[in-house]
């Protein structure tokens, strides 16, 4: 290692374990890698994050991850130096296998088979452990079933890119489009992509759809937004207008509370709710009225 790897432990609950498990903290220095876990299965709601970095964090990253985490406020964020070892796969054997729909993601450190997606944990949102993701994957599988076709779509909020990658899997014909506020997620992307021998993909560096190009594309009969609900909301007209006039729309990374007042803003853009997911993080599928 060429620095000594400290470690931030807090509790935490089960609703911020969803958010911090794809929390993207790439803008601190240094990044750190982290890690969610149950500690006691008979405690459903007591869960713990593990927040690794490479050399001491500063004052600053501590409280960037420690504002992550409400229910812990009383609780000083204090790092602790751990032993010399692997920290990145330390910190990526909490991430379980996924399966979800025809889909299979892993992390390099899994048992990787043909087929599967290769996601390392770090530094952008999107590995597939969060439900959210799971629950996009799932209707991507879903709509592919039902016989969907689809020759233009974009990945809004990509992270990772896996759920471009996905798409494109199902519909290796049509042009796809994948873009994110954040550089440091495009090159995330750009990396995966060789990992998983994904070509023709083209990335744009974008605050949601607000790019020359991505405008140029328009319009998309597939739009994928795994965002969170109050950007989803602010994005409604904006989404709205790239959507082709028979197109699908597949909004997530809102939680089952937030689903009506997200649903109301597309609404308000001539759009219907065509589907719920349900559950707690649901996934809305909605196509012009």
């Amino acid at each position: 290692m060429s620095a000594e790897t400290w470690k931030l432990t807090l509790p935490c609950t089960r609703a911020e374990a969803e958010v911090l498990a794809e929390a993207d903290l790439s803008h601190l220095d240094p990044a750190p890698v982290l890690n969610v876990s149950e500690p006691d299965e008979s405690k459903p709601d007591q869960w713990q994050v593990d927040a690794y970095f490479e050399g001491r964090p500063p004052r600053i990253a501590l409280r960037r991850v420690h504002e992550l985490v409400p229910s812990a406020r009383k609780i000083e964020p204090k790092a602790v130096p751990v032993a010399d070892e692997d920290w990145v796969s330390l910190s990526q054997s909490g991430f379980d296998p996924l399966e979800a729909g025809r889909f299979r993601v892993r992390t390099p450190e899994q048992d990787v088979r043909p087929g599967d997606f290769i996601i390392p944990a770090g530094l952008a949102f999107g590995t597939g452990q969060h439900a959210t993701t799971r629950g996009c994957l799932e209707t991507l599988d879903r709509l592919k079933r039902e016989g969907k076709v689809f020759r233009n779509h974009i990945d809004v909020g990509t992270g990772t890119g896996l759920l471009a990658f996905a798409a494109m899997r199902l519909w290796p014909a049509a042009q796809a489009t994948a873009s994110d506020i954040d550089p440091i997620s495009i090159q995330v992307v750009r990396e995966n992509m060789a990992l998983n021998g994904v070509r023709g993909l083209d990335l744009m560096v974008a605050d949601g759809v607000a790019h020359r190009e991505i405008q140029a594309r328009a319009p998309y009969d597939l739009v994928v937004a795994n965002i969170l609900a109050g950007p989803l909301i602010a994005m409604a007209p904006r989404l709205a207008a790239v959507l082709a006039a028979r197109g699908t729309l597949l909004l997530a990374g809102l939680l089952d509370t937030q689903a009506a007042a997200v649903a109301q803003a597309y609404r308000r853009e001539r759009l219907r709710l065509v589907r719920s997911s349900g559950g707690e993080w649901p996934v809305l599928e909605l196509r012009r009225r």
